[in-house]
C-alpha cells in the first residue's frame, strides 16, 4: 500500500475510490445508529479533531515544505476546508437523525449529476444534451425517494426533513469537488492535515451549543469505538484516498464511483440496523444511476 500511495495510475485511483466508498458507507450506518448516543455536531467535532491530531505527525514535514503555497492560498484552503470536511458531514449526521441511513445514502447518488452541474456553472464546463438528459432522469430518481414513491405529498409538501438536509448537504459535497480544481499546487499530506483542523474549528462552536443546550455523548465503548472508526477511518484514510483520486483521475470520473455507496449501505443497514429496502429505493435508485451513466457519456 505504502508504494500505491505515490503511484499516479488508473487503478490506484480505483482501489482508493472503492476502499473509500466503502469507509463512507460504514459512516451512513454510524451516523444512523449514533442518534440517540453522541449529538450529531458533537460526533462531526471529535471526528475532525481526532483525524487532525493523528494526521499531524505525518503531514507536518510536508506542511512545513508547503507553507509559503499554504500561506499564500489560505482563503481557498479556508473554503475548501469548511465545505469537504467542515460542513458536509455535519449536516450528514443531523439528516441522519430523521432519516435512514438507505435514504441518505441513495439520495447521496445524485452527487455526480450536481459535481457536473457545479463544473458547468462555476467553471463554464460545456453541457451536452445527453447530460442533460441524464439530469433529468437523476432528479426523477431522486424525487421518488424524497416522497418515499408518494407524488401526492408534493401537494402536501410532506416531505422528511433529514432527506432534504441530505440532498443539501449533497449539494455542499458536489460543489466541494467541482472546487478542488481550485487547490493549490501542494501535496495530498498537506492538504488533508489543513482541511482537517479547519473541521475541526468549524465544528467547534456548534458541538459547544449542542454540550450548552444539554446534548451529551454517552461514554461507552461503543460510542468511543464509533468516533474511532469516523475520525480514523471515515476521515483520515477516506478522505485522504478521495483527495489522491481526484487528483489523478478528476472530479468527474472520481464522482461516479459514489453509487458504490448505496450498495454497501443497504447490505450495511440490512445486517446491523434492520433497514429493509422498500418498493421506491428499487425505483428511485436506478433511475438515478441511469441519468448519472447518461450524464457521463
Amino acid at each position: 500500500m505504502p508504494s500505491r500511495l505515490s503511484s499516479a495510475s488508473p487503478a490506484t485511483a480505483y482501489l482508493f475510490l472503492i476502499l473509500t466508498m466503502a469507509l463512507w458507507a460504514g459512516n451512513h450506518i454510524l451516523g444512523r445508529w449514533a442518534h440517540g448516543h453522541i449529538p450529531p455536531m458533537t460526533l462531526a467535532f471529535l471526528r475532525w479533531m481526532l483525524a487532525a491530531v493523528l494526521m499531524f505527525p505525518f503531514a507536518y514535514g510536508a506542511m512545513r515544505a508547503d507553507w509559503p503555497v499554504i500561506r499564500q492560498n489560505w482563503k481557498r484552503m479556508l473554503l475548501l476546508g469548511f465545505m469537504g470536511s467542515g460542513i458536509y458531514n455535519t449536516l450528514q449526521y443531523i439528516a441522519l437523525t430523521e432519516t435512514t441511513a438507505t435514504n441518505a445514502a441513495i439520495l447521496n447518488s445524485w452527487g455526480p449529476i450536481l459535481i457536473v452541474l457545479a463544473g458547468a456553472t462555476i467553471f463554464g464546463d460545456r453541457l451536452r444534451a445527453m447530460q442533460i438528459i441524464g439530469m433529468m432522469v437523476s432528479l426523477l430518481g431522486v424525487g421518488v425517494v424524497v416522497l418515499q414513491g408518494e407524488f401526492e405529498r408534493i401537494y402536501a409538501l410532506a416531505f422528511n426533513r433529514g432527506d432534504l438536509v441530505m440532498l443539501f448537504a449533497t449539494g455542499v459535497w458536489a460543489l466541494y469537488t467541482a472546487l478542488l480544481r481550485m487547490r493549490p499546487a501542494i501535496s495530498t499530506m498537506s492538504f488533508a492535515g489543513i482541511t482537517y483542523v479547519i473541521a475541526g474549528f468549524v465544528n467547534l462552536p456548534l458541538a459547544g451549543w449542542e454540550f450548552a443546550h444539554g446534548q451529551r455523548m454517552e461514554i461507552t465503548p461503543e460510542t468511543i469505538a464509533a468516533v474511532f472508526y469516523a475520525g480514523v477511518l471515515a476521515s483520515l484514510v477516506a478522505y485522504f484516498f478521495y483527495a489522491r483520486s481526484v487528483e489523478i483521475i478528476g472530479a468527474n470520473r472520481t464522482g461516479v464511483f459514489i453509487h458504490l455507496i448505496p450498495l454497501f449501505t443497504s447490505v450495511l443497514a440490512f445486517v446491523f440496523l434492520g433497514e429493509v429496502p422498500a418498493l421506491y429505493h428499487a425505483v428511485g435508485f436506478p433511475l438515478i444511476l441511469a441519468g448519472v451513466l447518461l450524464a457521463q457519456r
